[in-house]
């Protein structure tokens, strides 16, 4: 009898193991820094030429696994990769479903563009080449990404970055300070790699010092290398209106357009998000829950609808003048995302964090699209202040949409809770 019961315990320690959730995670880059240099955009309108880079851009994905099912996010060193892009990279990635993939631009004014910001057409046909190689490499790196998976754990923490990083170039002191990290780890407890997410404006540089860099995002990805923390990816939060790095030199001073200063910062962002990482707990089982819904959004404003229906990367825009984007709420383990498909200012994001179900709330603003700014019917078109984020907003609804939308996603997900 006794060996009957340790016979059965046996057996069902085998079968609990065998149903145990199994948390896998792997990382992968490709640099896409155009060969020759391309003439970089800061947002709508013409390109400036460069003459030399400071830093690689680079495509970046890390994808989690949990019982095979699998969510990626990618994070690209542009002002903004649309939606027509990103679906063209994921319809070369066959191992994960393509409403699994987010992917998100760190929105560096010193890369080449990405929507077709030309008046004719043939202005564009060098970076139609070039943004064909970078679809390629953002696959491969999913791709490879994925072929990656290993098991181990993972942890999440949030708090406030310290220090002189970012301001609020409208009203100095309304901005998010909180910085979200995801880090992955393999079975011996390295760290394999780390999300970073926080909204900010990496346009230290700018568009007009005849530099293409990833900006602050570069020394950024370096020093998160150096210090252990595996390979960097940065997602963008909530920057709209205008939540931008801090490299003010003082009262009537310029601005600080130097590589120095983006080291400063990204040294700096990189740091504190490796500090508010060190004491989080470590996580074994994700949960991982992904949801996807398409939304249609009313093109308001007139100089983005002739931006979407003149660009050569063909935006799926109909007759009725609206464009369609898709949303992602994401839980791993204690951590709930939601993607917002452009630069929605720090009210929004604040109001949308707080109705979150997670014990940590991240926010991927431009990701799966980058449509401009996103500000509520209150704010839109009532200030000065406002005017070119009101111009280069989709319109009055965008926010209305977009909220309704995102909150019916959380309602329905579950929360997002550690054991």
């Amino acid at each position: 009898m006794k060996l009957y019961r340790i016979h059965a315990l046996f057996i069902a320690l085998i079968v609990a193991s065998a149903h145990a959730a199994t948390f896998k995670s792997g990382v992968a880059v490709r640099v896409v820094t155009p060969e020759p240099l391309l003439p970089v955009s800061g947002g709508v309108g013409a390109s400036n030429p460069v003459r030399e880079k400071k830093g690689d851009l680079t495509v970046r994905a890390l994808a989690l696994e949990e019982n095979g099912n699998r969510v990626v996010f990618v994070g690209t060193d542009f002002l903004g990769f649309p939606g027509p892009l990103c679906d063209r990279v994921r319809a070369k990635v066959k191992d994960v479903p393509a409403e699994n993939i987010l992917i998100g631009a760190t929105h560096t004014h010193s890369a080449p563009d990405c929507y077709g910001f030309v008046e004719k057409p043939e202005q564009f046909a060098e970076n139609l080449k070039y943004l064909d190689i970078v679809v390629a490499k953002a696959a491969e790196a999913i791709n490879e990404a994925v072929a990656n998976l290993t098991e181990g754990s993972f942890s999440v923490a949030s708090g406030p970055a310290k220090g002189k990083i970012a301001y609020n170039y409208y009203a100095e002191q309304l901005y998010d300070p909180r910085c979200n990290v995801i880090q992955t780890f393999d079975s011996q407890g390295k760290v394999i790699a780390t999300l970073v997410n926080y909204a900010i404006h990496p346009e230290v540089l700018g568009n007009d010092v005849g530099i293409l860099s990833p900006d602050l995002c570069g020394p950024l990805y370096d020093r998160i290398a150096e210090r252990g923390g595996g390979t960097a990816v940065f997602m963008n939060g909530a920057q709209g209106g205008m939540i931008t790095a801090d490299n003010r030199a003082g009262p009537g001073q310029k601005d600080l357009r130097t590589w120095e200063e983006c080291l400063r910062i990204g040294r700096l962002l990189a740091d504190e998000a490796l500090r508010i990482a060190a004491s989080a707990p470590k996580q074994t089982e994700a949960k991982l829950h992904v949801a996807a819904r398409t939304v249609t959004f009313p093109v308001e404003s007139p100089l983005l609808l002739h931006v979407l229906k003149t660009s050569p990367l063909r935006y799926p825009t109909d007759n009725q003048s609206s464009i369609t984007s898709r949303l992602n709420l994401v839980n791993i383990g204690n951590a709930q995302i939601v993607t917002i498909p452009g630069e929605a200012l720090p009210n929004i994001g604040y109001y949308l964090k707080r109705k979150m179900r997670g014990e940590h709330n991240f926010l991927f603003g431009l990701t799966n699209d980058a449509f401009g700014y996103i500000l509520t019917k209150e704010d839109f078109n009532s200030f000065e202040r406002y005017s070119y984020v009101t111009r280069t907003s989709l319109g009055e609804q965008t926010h209305d949409i977009l909220q309704e939308a995102l909150l019916e996603m959380i309602a329905q997900a579950p929360a997002a809770r550690q054991n």
